[in-house]
């Protein structure tokens, strides 16, 4: 694809840039601004064509808006999961009924969304979830089982999940992707997990009897798998491109540190700084050319495989930088009391989970390895 933005998309660019100035509050919750960005036609940019989105807007024009938002220091979404996730994997697979009720609450910010694929058992194995959906008398599902790291949760209306509706299946068979209301408190519980930076950006979720509409069944009963592969093929897109401009903020970050504590006079911590600088740039040229529709079955899982370490390793420079006080709390912290850490601290800290999450790196070599290279596959029981 061309890599440069035409007159359009810079004036596309100019109208993202400064509604963001002029609305990005840090006093609005996250559902206010979810609410906020959707009145403005902000939410589904890549929905054009579909009847349920805002304003339309081109590819390179999302890649703007993505940029943009991550420049003007706007909250994290809260509503991406839907947007980004759900919204393109009902387009594809959903029922008119379906995307006539869910697509319109996800464009107007009015619905949340969190994914419940991930179990204690089946993390990165995705097709050995055993979290069970049976049909009741009423035609619905009755689901019981857990989720784990299933990120929002807590702020979630709904839960698309992925569960065995056949008995005695295993494996990839059997399963089905079903759209589940989290406003059911006798049969849902919501757990936070609390990470080695004090946050709980992830639940654990305990299903005991919760119900799901038959109707609400996406691509049919036994078809959870292909269903759920569409979805991840979803994940990364434009939001990579938006994910490297929050990057190189905090890679400016580490680099003034670097010289304010004279850390950047060091050859070999200078050297470091340089490579990430260079492959960021990289990484974006890689995901411009992934968008443009050049790249091979393998794209997303070598761009996973390059920023989960690029990020690991500027998490160890952050704390390089720093030297010795990237150990200890603030001058006024007693040893009494907890402390915040600061940015660097919590970037190192945070950046320890980025070759698990989202699919491991020995996942992403499997993948790289079986369905682009052609290898033998992994014999089933091997860590």
């Amino acid at each position: 694809m061309d890599f440069g933005f035409s007159a359009e998309d810079e004036a596309f660019r100019a109208e993202a840039k400064a509604w963001l100035s002029a609305h990005v509050d840090p006093d609005l919750d996250r559902r206010t601004w979810e609410r906020t960005l959707g009145a403005a036609g902000w939410i589904g940019l890549s929905w054009a064509g579909t009847g349920y989105g805002n304003r339309s807007a081109t590819l390179t024009q999302q890649v703007a808006w993505a940029e943009e938002y991550a420049r003007s220091g706007a909250p994290p979404r809260s509503g991406h999961i839907g947007e980004n996730l759900l919204a393109p994997t009902l387009l594809a697979h959903g029922t008119d009924e379906q995307k006539g009720r869910f697509l319109p609450p996800i464009a107007a910010g009015d619905e949340l969304w969190c994914q419940g694929y991930s179990e204690p058992g089946a993390g990165s194995d995705l097709a050995s979830v055993r979290t069970v959906a049976v049909r009741d008398v009423h035609g619905g599902y009755r689901i019981t089982g857990q989720k784990i790291w299933t990120s929002l949760a807590h702020e979630a209306d709904w839960c698309f999940v992925l569960a065995r509706t056949e008995p005695g299946s295993r494996r990839h068979r059997g399963l089905s992707f079903l759209l589940v209301p989290m406003d059911q408190p006798d049969h849902i519980d919501v757990r936070p997990i609390r990470q080695m930076t004090g946050t709980s950006d992830f639940n654990e979720v305990f299903f005991d009897g919760a119900h799901a509409r038959v109707e609400h069944v996406v691509g049919g009963e036994g078809h959870g798998w292909q269903v759920a592969m569409s979805l991840l093929g979803f994940e990364r897109g434009v939001s990579t491109l938006a994910q490297q401009i929050g990057f190189a903020r905090e890679l400016e970050t580490v680099v003034r540190v670097a010289v304010e504590t004279g850390a950047a006079a060091d050859p070999v911590l200078r050297d470091r700084l340089v490579r990430q600088w260079a492959e960021l740039r990289v990484m974006r040229w890689n995901a411009l050319r992934t968008l443009g529709g050049s790249g091979d079955a393998g794209a997303s899982s070598v761009a996973k495989l390059l920023w989960a370490g690029w990020h690991q390793r500027l998490g160890e420079l952050a704390v390089a930088v720093r030297g010795a006080g990237a150990a200890v709390g603030p001058v006024d912290w007693a040893p009494s009391a907890p402390y915040e850490l600061d940015p660097l601290q919590h970037l190192f800290l945070f950046s320890r989970a980025d070759t698990i999450y989202g699919g491991s790196d020995q996942v992403q070599r499997t993948i790289i390895a079986e369905r682009v290279l052609g290898l033998p596959r992994e014999p089933k029981g091997v860590v």
